[in-house]
């Protein structure tokens, strides 16, 4: 069973700016969407059996999150090499941040210790943030099912 993270902010914080490079070989600032309701859904590792259900549903719902007129982006700390091939593999639409520094994941305290199988490491837990047009964080979901997420985060918007 993953430990929770700790998480080091909380609704109503202001989410952390940060600069990063993207899937297709972009770049791209949180800062650039203020005045917009920005999905930052944090996940372990690009094609892997949940983190592919949750990219799914995202993109299943995509549609449904621009008309409600908010951004979606999953970050991993995998590089934007296996970024591109995740895309393309399952046709997501919208942009994934290569986090290969881990700065985003630390600064969102979602960096931690996990046991999996019983093996202890380091790595990204699966956890949500929703960042209101202020820039504010207006929900936080700790603990996600990667099936249901997606449908989740939209009905909070």
């Amino acid at each position: 069973m993953a430990k929770e993270p700790e998480l080091k902010l909380k609704e109503g914080d202001k989410a952390p700016n940060f600069t990063v490079s993207t899937n297709g070989g972009g770049k791209l600032s949180l800062s650039d969407y203020k005045g917009k309701n920005v999905i930052l859904y944090f996940y372990p590792k690009d094609d892997t059996p949940g983190c592919t259900k949750e990219a799914c549903a995202f993109r299943d719902f995509y549609g449904n999150f621009k008309k409600k007129g908010a951004v979606v982006f999953g970050v991993s700390t995998d590089s934007t090499k296996s970024h591109d091939k995740f895309v393309e593999k399952f046709k997501l639409p919208f942009t994934l941040l290569a986090d290969e520094d881990k700065k985003i994941v630390e600064a969102y305290g979602v960096w931690g210790e996990k046991v999996f199988m019983g093996r202890k490491y380091m790595g990204t837990h699966r956890v949500t943030f929703l960042i209101g047009h202020d820039g504010k964080i207006k929900k936080i979901w700790p603990k996600v099912k990667p099936e249901e997420h997606a449908e989740e985060v939209l009905n909070a918007l």
